[in-house]
């Protein structure tokens, strides 16, 4: 009877007070936790709304045992597996990583361009931003054709903040743009790995200007000659008046073209033998901007004589540029810097392909058949 005295029943719940959460947390997902309630709200004695909750919590191990959600760790298991194969499908056998960072590389090629996010690894021979998630190499370079290096800071697309990109300059004056989680630490051991193989990097290298848009509106062979954020007053589209708009004016020499920075296009283009003046004058651009500069671009399109209007800094060097271009007496590069001709591929000094054309074949440069036109018009 005494023994019998002693005996409790072991489905009375007890208190130990020297429980922690870990151990609660591990009863729970070891033998499971069922939660089954009935819930009525009632107002003024009326039922309105009925709660039926059923829940269970356990460990995944628990859960199968009891042949719950076998279905979902099936799939998860296959997706893993399927993860993991493409990631190893990325790397080279026997290749080592010796740098893995979050990064992005921008796309230019197809309709648009682009941000393209990801993990840039670093190897032995190569660098490549790899999508985990896609199981996709969206980047890919040998460090031997890497020929420079360079950090830049420049706007993020809200123009409100800055941010650090590295510019590689590949073997045939290619120019990749890339970002990541450390901008100096990427390039620092880029350096580090190309003189370990022995690879040189050409010093004082610096990105063309204008080089992050440039993909978008540039023919084979054509040349930046000056590049800078300007204003456009961009024709009204709709119900929409005359808009300014943000974006960067460039002159190449084959033609003037603003591009559209938000919308990521071409807002405006003009061949070098359409223009036809440029001049400068104080105008308000708004209400606001009462006493502003701007310049406006004459030039010829479908017969018809329009205008451009531009407005920001240094108006002044722009403006000269153009017209000294316009009139013949421009030399957008070095006197002694040589160019190809583009019907016959010869070489020869800027300035004579320009105010002579090419002796081989006998091509013009439009700026020498706008002088021409003009002689002949006052003839």
């Amino acid at each position: 009877m005494a023994a019998e005295g002693r005996m409790t029943n072991t489905m009375e719940p007890q208190r130990n007070t020297n429980a922690t959460l870990i151990d609660l947390l591990d009863r729970v997902l070891d033998k499971g936790l069922v939660i089954h309630a009935d819930v009525i709200v009632s107002v003024a004695g009326i039922p309105l709304i009925g709660v039926n909750l059923r829940a269970a919590l356990a460990g995944m191990e628990t859960m199968l045992k009891y042949g719950i959600m076998q279905a979902w760790d099936e799939r998860i298991r296959s997706w893993e597996t399927d993860y993991r194969s493409k990631k190893k499908d990325a790397l080279i056998q026997g290749e080592e990583i010796t740098l893995k960072m979050l990064g992005a590389y921008h796309s230019t090629k197809g309709i648009y361009t682009a941000w393209r996010y990801g993990y840039l690894y670093l190897t032995e021979d190569r660098l490549f931003l790899y999508h985990e998630h896609f199981g996709e190499v969206l980047f890919e370079v040998p460090l031997k054709r890497i020929r420079g290096l360079v950090i830049r800071e420049e706007a993020h697309f809200n123009d409100k903040k800055l941010r650090e990109a590295l510019y590689l300059l590949l073997e045939g004056e290619e120019v990749c743009r890339l970002t990541a989680l450390n901008v100096p630490q990427l390039k620092e051991a880029l350096e580090k790995r190309m003189e370990e193989a022995g690879l040189d990097l050409q010093e004082g290298w610096a990105v063309p200007p204008g080089h992050e848009n440039s993909a978008a509106f540039l023919a084979e062979g054509e040349q930046i000659i000056c590049a800078g954020k300007m204003w456009y007053l961009m024709d009204k589209e709709g119900i929409t008046d005359d808009t300014w708009r943000a974006g960067h004016l460039y002159l190449t020499d084959k033609k003037v073209c603003w591009y559209y920075d938000h919308a990521r296009k071409t807002g405006m283009e003009i061949p070098v033998s359409g223009i036809k003046g440029s001049v400068m004058e104080t105008r308000g651009r708004n209400e606001v901007t009462s006493k502003e500069k701007v310049m406006d671009i004459l030039y010829a399109a479908n017969g018809t004589r329009k205008v451009a209007t531009f407005s920001g800094p240094l108006l002044g060097e722009w403006n000269e540029i153009l017209n000294k271009i316009i009139t013949g007496q421009g030399e957008p590069k070095s006197e002694r810097e040589k160019e190809t001709c583009p019907q016959c591929g010869k070489a020869a000094l800027i300035k004579e392909l320009l105010e002579e054309g090419c002796t081989s074949c006998g091509w013009v440069s439009p700026v020498k058949k706008e002088r021409i036109r003009k002689i002949e018009v006052l003839a």
